[in-house]
């Protein structure tokens, strides 16, 4: 039962950047045995979300990009291991988990497009974001920036899977996550190229 292995994917933008899921994403998620999928949004089209949930039982949240057809998606959501396994757990060995797209409000949307032209990518604010979005969450998933991440800020693992469609720069892989969860454990992640 344990650990929990998830699926993470963000950003797969279909079918404005790319027409269909790569065949990799499949494989990969079987082969490390996925029970879950979370999706940190920019989904763009509904049949992103039936191919996946023929994989595992899968959560999106809305991105940037989901808002004609998946607008009906939260912004956010908080999910623990008990509700993804179905294992009742002890309050101390249970595990919080965000998962946010991370461009935030309108405001914050358009402030980071300007910042974008002119500096790069703000990935230190969206990081700053997607943590400040979840206090109590052990684990914050979030999507966003087209660039994996993946790494422990004050004891919380803050990931984030990248794209499998569109790297944000030029000559980096696309990639999916997987998430390990076990009871009263850290949460431990894995970033996997799609090749």
């Amino acid at each position: 039962m344990f650990p929990l292995i998830l699926g993470v994917i963000a950003d797969t933008h279909i079918p404005d950047r790319a027409r269909s899921l790569p065949p990799q994403v499949e494989a990969v998620f079987r082969q490390a045995g996925v029970r879950v999928i979370l999706h940190a949004g920019d989904l763009i089209h509904p049949r992103v979300l039936r191919q996946l949930e023929a994989l595992a039982p899968t959560y999106a949240v809305r991105g940037n990009r989901d808002i004609y057809l998946l607008r009906h998606l939260p912004r956010q959501r908080v999910f623990t291991l008990s509700e993804l396994s179905g294992q009742p757990l002890p309050p101390e060995q249970d595990i919080t988990i965000g998962l946010i797209h991370g461009h935030g409000t309108l405001k914050e949307y358009l402030h980071d497009k300007v910042t974008h032209l002119f500096r790069g990518v703000p990935f230190r604010r969206f990081e700053e974001r997607a943590l400040a979005a979840f206090p109590q969450a052990q684990v914050v998933i979030f999507g966003h920036i087209h660039f994996p991440v993946q790494r422990v800020i004050e004891g919380r693992l803050l990931f984030n899977p990248g794209s499998p469609t569109t790297p944000i720069f030029r000559g980096l892989p696309p990639t999916v996550g997987l998430l390990y969860l076990t009871p009263g454990q850290p949460p431990r992640a894995e970033i996997r190229e799609l090749t």
